[in-house]
């Protein structure tokens, strides 16, 4: 098969152990992340199979319409918003889903929360210019860390606080909220305690149409001033430039983010990359060696078991009938 792997910014999906098992085929790996949609199809004009990195690339109508040769697109991950399923079965492409694994965004979760706190960015950049212990940061140990969603992600995240000496509070689903308080943590009994008695607030929430904004100003502006917000999981969740006018009014008092609406950031004027309270990291959560083998591994061999007539984990399984 023609097979084309799109936004590998890094060129490091060719590095992988599992990339030989695409030998054989003739693959693609297009680095750069092409916006409008006449370039990608160009680009794409002979692809029978494309690789998707998470949600680097939108794949809607107008790019289908334009992909007469393409049979499967194959997803790292589970499918989210980026990628419109019904255009795909219209136009007779299967697409495919892959696993990833909770413990890379979990603990980089957990490297903004500690990092956060410790200021130790901060520290860093001034030392590099010889400054010597330029800030005191606060510790974890005795802190509350609000998680918003108890999944595989946000259980990991509280073993972590557990772990560092710190208190948990959960608020999500009833179901969600129920788990924590059998594991040993605290369910908040309102959304306005969870945001008003964390220290840190972090999100672990799945991006759908019910979620999406569902995080007010009102919310972040009910934060102590000495809060530390952490995202690691959609910038989509929040209402547009609602963290924005809420650090500028001194509620949360600080930021860690690794997304953002619009991705990449290659604008060193964006406005919280020049907030001294944020730290911005170019989303990293799940961008490690062991989780993009596991990611990339299935979603290789998916496209083999496609090949050969055996296609499997497809999402829009009413495109291989007939």
């Amino acid at each position: 098969m023609q097979i084309t792997i799109l936004d590998d910014y890094q060129d490091a999906v060719r590095q992988l152990d599992c990339f030989k098992i695409l030998d054989g085929h003739d693959v693609q790996i297009l680095k750069q992340s092409y916006t409008d949609p006449h370039i990608l199809a160009e680009k794409l004009k002979n692809t029978e199979a494309v690789v998707l990195i998470r949600e680097r690339t939108k794949i809607a109508e107008d790019l289908l319409a334009r992909l007469p040769n393409l049979r499967l697109i194959s997803q790292t991950g589970k499918i989210s918003n980026h990628l419109d399923l019904a255009s795909c079965s219209a136009h007779k492409v299967a697409v495919s889903e892959s696993l990833g694994s909770p413990v890379a965004p979990a603990e980089l979760t957990w490297l903004l929360i500690m990092n956060g706190l410790r200021m130790l960015p901060d520290a860093i950049a001034a030392m590099k210019v010889g400054k010597w212990q330029t800030n005191i940061g606060r510790s974890v140990a005795g802190k509350t860390i609000g998680i918003w969603s108890y999944g595989k992600i946000g259980r990991l995240v509280a073993r972590y606080a557990a772990a560092f000496g710190a208190q948990v509070i959960v608020w999500g689903s009833e179901r969600s909220r129920e788990q924590a308080v059998k594991d040993g943590f605290l369910a908040a009994s309102s959304k306005l305690d969870f945001f008003h008695f964390a220290d840190v607030v972090t999100l672990h929430l799945r991006l759908v149409p019910e979620t999406r904004g569902i995080v007010k100003l009102e919310d972040l502006r009910s934060m102590k001033s000495s809060a530390l917000f952490v995202n690691t999981s959609r910038a989509e969740l929040l209402e547009q430039d609602a963290l924005l006018n809420a650090l500028n009014s001194g509620t949360p008092g600080a930021a860690a983010l690794d997304v953002y609406e619009n991705e990449p950031i290659t604008d060193s004027n964006y406005p919280l990359l020049k907030m001294p309270n944020v730290i911005c990291t170019p989303h990293l959560g799940y961008v490690e060696e062991n989780g993009y083998e596991q990611l990339f591994k299935l979603a290789f061999e998916n496209i083999i078991a496609f090949d050969q007539g055996a296609p499997q984990h497809i999402a829009n399984p009413e495109v291989l009938k007939g």
